[in-house]
């Protein structure tokens, strides 16, 4: 292949990676602060509330910045409101999934309120890959049907603990809803395309990996991680993968109800310009 030939390639994977790296900002300083706050905290002030204040902080300075509208970060509070409610249940005293050992100020129920942001911060990069990649999806299914799994998939995290795990069922039901559909994205001049299920399952990846380090650093513990680190079950693979699933089904839900009632002829916000195909 000529050196032109090559030219196109490269450019592609240059502004792929560049627009990863812009969709991950927020994700990326938080858990770099994760990995630099040390575990005493800083001057007196307790880890779990520094990484709060720095959660907050990045907010405001990618608000400012123009990085994050005002829309997105509504949406990224959804996104901490119900992953906080997840936290709460799972350390609760009579699931005790797994548990946050150090003290803070901004602890409610033992959960610590920085927690939420963990997910907020797979909003935050679905939300701005979209946008950023000019997002399409190809064969999406009904809304109603997405909407219905995503509030199964999420209710099932609860309701695993009395009546029992029903995962496997439901991943087998999203996987037939989905199987059709597909993410067309755009690094630079060309459309390129992924099975939407796949692209799922890469993000829950690299999610368990940075839930791996979360652990190694202290920050939250399973049970079988009290005595001495261990890595985290690659059963919370598929785990987080159903939450990219649910945080996905979200900024659709999102984008559909807001291009529904959006005024032709005003500007659409930049993450609600694509539209189901």
């Amino acid at each position: 292949m000529s050196a032109e030939g090559w030219r196109v390639p490269v450019l592609e994977l240059w502004h792929f990676t560049r627009k990863e790296a812009q969709a991950c900002v927020f994700a990326g300083l938080f858990f770099l602060a994760v990995f630099l706050v040390p575990r005493g905290g800083v001057l007196g002030m307790p880890r779990y509330d520094l990484l709060l204040l720095i959660a907050l902080g990045l907010q405001w300075i990618l608000w400012r910045l123009g990085l994050e509208t005002l829309d997105e970060i509504k949406a990224i509070a959804a996104f901490h409101l119900l992953g906080l409610a997840l936290e709460l249940f799972k350390t609760s005293s009579a699931i005790g999934s797994w548990s946050y050992p150090e003290a803070a100020y901004t602890k409610l129920f033992g959960v610590p309120l920085f927690s939420g942001f963990m997910y907020a911060a797979v909003g935050s990069y679905l939300i701005q890959a979209w946008r950023l990649f000019d997002l399409r999806i190809l064969h999406h299914p009904p809304y109603w049907m997405a909407g219905t799994m995503a509030g199964a998939l999420y209710l099932n995290f609860f309701t695993q603990h009395f009546i029992g795990d029903w995962r496997w069922y439901l991943a087998a039901g999203a996987l037939g809803l989905y199987a059709r559909s597909t993410v067309v994205f755009r690094p630079w001049q060309r459309d390129l395309r992924m099975p939407l299920p796949l692209a799922l399952v890469l993000i829950g990846f690299f999610i368990w990996l940075a839930e791996n380090l979360g652990t190694f650093l202290g920050l939250w513990r399973y049970p079988n991680q009290l005595g001495a680190w261990a890595t985290v079950h690659v059963s919370k693979w598929s785990a987080w993968s159903l939450l990219v699933l649910m945080s996905f089904t979200l900024v659709a839900q999102l984008k559909h109800i807001k291009v529904r009632i959006h005024v032709p002829g005003d500007p659409a916000p930049g993450w609600l310009r694509t539209s189901r195909e």
